[in-house]
């Protein structure tokens, strides 16, 4: 991390609140909110009701600094509209992070309670992280990990899918029994098992479809490069882990899904992931 300037109380703060902070606890989103207000010249305080006024208010935050109070997924909401816009190098953004999920927050230094949080907000550093961008231009901001198959979240499985629509997941097994099965592929995984995957770090093969993996993991390593680990599925003895590092990871596999941040994505065939050397900024506390 490469530490860039601290902040005056002077600063004027956009600060957002998503809807899920205010929701999961509100008391200490108005602890957050009074700290901030109490220490910044001026604040203007958002209360979107959802994504698209969530985006409409960072888009219109002007000269004013944003201040996100929410959870892991609020931040990387965030920081994805903000790389989209390209604007996401000259903002710098900081976070309080109230909810249930703030592991991530956790990870990148941002102190959880609402009161040490919003005060780093007023006087603390901004730091230059790495990005870890993909080539349908998402966003990774800590570590990725692809499980292996038995352990990957089913389309299914959300609460929106047809878990909770029984009628759908009856027409879906009537399709299937009237719509012929297409030829097996030999790179496809069609049960629970070990992944089969194709892991290429700055283009170099470290494993291909023909050895069964348990998991690859993908962590933020030194500046400008990420630490890749591949755990091959043991045959008898405890097979040895393969490491690598760079700054380019790509993955090829039969519809793999994979842990990122605050959530799961996919499925995917192939993805890739660059590292952007030092492409956001976060206030930290400073010491």
């Amino acid at each position: 991390m490469t530490e860039v300037a601290t902040f005056a109380t002077s600063d004027q703060l956009l600060v957002v609140i998503d809807p899920v902070a205010r929701r999961a606890d509100g008391e200490a989103v108005r602890i957050a909110k009074d700290v901030l207000s109490a220490g910044a010249a001026h604040t203007k305080v958002c209360l979107p009701d959802g994504p698209e006024e969530f985006a409409r208010a960072l888009a219109r935050r002007g000269s004013r600094r944003p201040v996100v109070v929410g959870d892991d997924r609020a931040l990387v909401r965030t920081v994805s509209l903000l790389h989209r816009q390209r604007e996401l190098a000259e903002c710098a953004l900081s976070v309080v992070p109230v909810g249930a999920a703030l592991s991530l927050a956790r990870s990148l230094g941002v102190p959880t309670g609402a009161v040490a949080a919003a005060r780093a907000v007023l006087d603390g550093v901004e730091r230059r992280l790495d990005l870890l961008v993909d080539d349908s231009d998402g966003v990774v901001l800590g570590a990725l990990r692809i499980p292996p198959v038995s352990a990957q979240t089913a389309p299914d499985a959300s609460p929106d899918g047809p878990s909770a629509r029984p009628w759908l997941r009856t027409c879906q097994s009537l399709v299937r029994t009237l719509v012929p099965a297409r030829p097996a592929r030999e790179d496809v995984v069609t049960g629970p098992g070990p992944s089969r995957l194709r892991v290429e770090v700055d283009g170099v093969t470290l494993v291909d479809l023909g050895q069964p993996l348990e998991t690859v993991s993908v962590t933020p390593g030194a500046s400008g490069v990420v630490e890749v680990e591949i755990r091959p599925a043991s045959v008898g003895a405890e097979a040895s882990p393969v490491r690598a590092a760079g700054k380019t990871v790509t993955v090829v596999g039969a519809d793999f899904r994979y842990h990122s941040d605050a959530g799961v994505a996919g499925p995917v065939r192939r993805r890739t992931w660059t590292v952007w050397e030092a492409a956001w900024g976060l206030t930290l506390p400073s010491s």
